[in-house]
């Protein structure tokens, strides 16, 4: 919190209000799964022109036995309108595994609790198709060990320095190493290491939009590893500017990257 004699950067009594509001209200909805619906109206992201989870779905209707990595909440393997007849997703937050767990077992899916470290709990080329939206870390040679000989992981990505505009209106300006992080060139020497062949590999950069100050701590809330350790007392002071600069201004714009990528297990 900040010191009294530091006030905070509001218009008028009503400006802070709405920022009192909107905040109090963003710090109490529940930030559990991956559905992002509650930012309807309160934030745009563009998406990837490739389509990932129809592209995805295509696939696990022609596949026998599929993973799903990091499933979140299961919320996108669930909008598949046919899994295979063998079809299993990780996941390693105690919320989600619940929710997954309620969402896909009707769908024939079984959910696992793991946590995202190696070894994957799976016997050798256990899985023809493997997939991951977003996955916060990608073991490829774990994804190589249990995928069949001729096996496809494909997975779409976030990439390097994405939403930095709001990453380093929080944190300051990040070094180069850091911006760069998650390099899709990086995916792709991995998955080449791992004796993997690539088959695809493509990356965008899109236009995100916050328009009000709730939209991002709903967002911060929830995307944890953007600003590690976020709270809306640890932060206030920053959050109360860009209130102010929002309301000034208009939307505050920053930029998504993603990037796709498939690779095949030769054989």
């Amino acid at each position: 919190m900040p010191e009294e004699s530091t006030p905070l950067p509001f218009s008028s009594a009503a400006s802070r209000d709405r920022f009192e509001a909107l905040v109090a209200e963003a710090a109490a909805v529940p930030v559990d799964g991956w559905d992002f619906s509650w930012l309807d109206g309160r934030a745009t992201e563009q998406r990837p022109s490739w389509g990932y989870a129809r592209a995805m779905a295509d696939r696990l209707g022609r596949a026998r036995a599929a993973l799903d990595l990091q499933t979140g909440g299961g919320e996108v393997l669930a909008a598949a309108p046919k899994l295979p007849p063998v079809t299993v997703a990780t996941e390693a937050w105690p919320p989600n595994i619940a929710r997954a767990t309620a969402l896909l077992h009707p769908l024939g899916a079984v959910v696992v609790a793991d946590e995202d470290e190696p070894p994957l709990p799976f016997g050798d080329a256990a899985f023809d198709l493997v997939v991951s939206r977003h996955p916060v870390t990608t073991w490829w040679a774990e994804i190589a060990r249990v995928l069949t000989p001729g096996g496809t992981y494909f997975s779409q990505q976030v990439g390097p320095a994405s939403v930095f505009e709001l990453v380093e209106f929080f944190l300051g300006p990040q070094p180069p190493e850091v911006r760069r992080a998650r390099d899709p060139e990086d995916a792709r020497a991995a998955a080449t290491a791992a004796g993997l062949e690539l088959v695809d590999l493509r990356a965008e950069s899109l236009r995100t939009e916050f328009f009000d100050i709730g939209a991002v701590v709903y967002f911060l809330r929830k995307v944890i590893w953007m600003v590690p350790g976020f709270t809306v007392e640890g932060y206030l002071p920053q959050l109360a500017a860009l209130h102010r600069r929002i309301e000034d201004e208009g939307p505050f714009l920053a930029h998504t990257t993603r990037f796709l990528i498939e690779a095949r297990k030769p054989g």
